[in-house]
């Protein structure tokens, strides 16, 4: 059995990757909500239990929970030299100017005897006077008045961003903010270290250090031919290109067309499945203004030319085209319905983003309501969870689990 299997959105999941939010949600401040991409400060003990009924439903319908934190201390307790890379690693990309507080931010995070720990201090953001001696040296610790050594990550737990599984491989992303870039280090080491992929020959079909952003909530993996990935305001069409040639050529998959959607560049249209996420084999739920706002181009090997695509606009509506590519008739349900205020304000609170248990069957927001009694109309089975502070981080279900392995 292959450690890695996702071929499609749909399929029984068997595995997911979880993130529980931590002290990096304590860590965020009205002055720095902006520079953090939050809108809001979420209560940390409320969204933990929260996240933890949403773990809770995944177990109860069987699938294995891991964390993210976990994974990373296993990987790096394989060895002494592998920690020491990671704390290395994660001060150079923590952009800490200092010669000599370099040398005492190795000391403080080589300190901690559980590695777990070292982690979650690393994702929480660490401050200046948690460091032992710290004092003001540069110009700008006496200038910038900003408490942290190195910045939090209260993103983090929107696990489906820093990489995306595809087939039975992995796709690391080039996060597009500075804020975010640093949450795919995580993703590096357990792919490079952990007892349980390491060593099994896992294609990496793109990299952290490429130079084009892509992010995985761009990324839908349709069936075993077709993938679909957002033009958005986070994913480059260069990158996508680059994640073709990967799939067609560099690896032996059985992916043969990327579709690229182009939509909106917008804050509230920040992923392609904050508007769009299958639900049911012929059913996806969809934000009604991605039905008119839409381009979409299908990109497929260069039969001429080695190594090379060929791009196309698709002619017609969303539905037609997904018709097209996935061979069966499609019902496109609209999030908040037809009505245009429940339709935003549903979406803003990420009603269009579904993560699919098995056919048919997706956990959502439960204030979500009326997208949620629509989908129970198309004979959708919709766990709900609590949602009050998740959603203050605009993502939802998907944007918070990356699945391992589907059936």
């Amino acid at each position: 059995m292959k450690e890695l299997n996702v071929f499609s959105e749909i399929a029984p999941l068997k595995k997911v990757l979880l993130h529980r939010p931590g002290r990096e949600l304590e860590n965020l401040t009205p002055k720095w909500l902006e520079q953090l991409l939050f809108d809001d400060i979420p209560w940390l003990e409320l969204a933990r239990e929260e996240h933890d009924q949403f773990a809770e439903t995944f177990r109860k319908c069987g699938v294995e929970v891991v964390y993210l934190a976990d994974l990373t201390a296993e990987a790096l307790d394989t060895s002494k030299d592998v920690r020491n890379a990671f704390i290395a690693q994660f001060i150079e990309e923590s952009n800490i100017t200092s010669d000599t507080l370099k040398v005492i931010m190795t000391e403080y995070l080589s300190s901690f005897d559980s590695t777990k720990e070292m982690i979650e201090v690393t994702m929480a953001g660490i401050r200046k006077s948690e460091v032992p001696n710290f004092t003001k040296r540069t110009l700008s610790d006496y200038i910038r008045d900003y408490p942290f050594v190195t910045d939090p990550m209260p993103n983090l737990y929107f696990t489906r961003d820093p990489f995306s599984t595809i087939g039975n491989g992995i796709a690391i992303s080039k996060m597009y903010t500075i804020t975010r870039s640093r949450e795919t280090i995580y993703s590096e080491y357990i792919f490079k270290f952990h007892p349980d992929y390491s060593n099994k020959n896992i294609p990496m079909f793109y990299d952290r250090n490429f130079q084009s952003t892509i992010e995985g909530g761009d990324i839908l993996v349709l069936n075993e031919k077709v993938i679909a990935v957002g033009v958005s305001q986070r994913t480059h069409p260069a990158a996508i290109e680059k994640l073709a040639k990967s799939l067609f050529y560099q690896f032996e998959t059985t992916f043969d067309t990327v579709l690229a959607f182009d939509i909106p560049k917008s804050r509230s249209f920040m992923h392609l499945d904050t508007v769009f996420t299958q639900v049911d084999k012929d059913k996806f739920l969809i934000h009604n203004e991605l039905r008119n706002a839409i381009k979409a181009y299908e990109l497929t090997r260069n039969l001429q030319k080695k190594n090379k695509l060929t791009v196309v606009p698709i002619e017609g509506t969303l539905d037609i085209i997904l018709e097209k590519y996935l061979h069966q008739k499609i019902t496109l349900i609209p999030c908040g319905g037809d009505d245009i205020v429940s339709s935003d304000r549903e979406q803003w609170n990420d009603g269009a983003n579904t993560v699919v248990i098995k056919p048919g069957e997706v956990i959502v927001y439960e204030r979500n309501h009326i997208t949620n009694n629509i989908l129970k109309k198309h004979g959708i089975v919709c766990h709900t969870i609590p949602s009050s502070e998740l959603s203050r981080g605009r993502g939802g279900p998907r944007c918070m689990s990356m699945p391992l392995y589907r059936e």
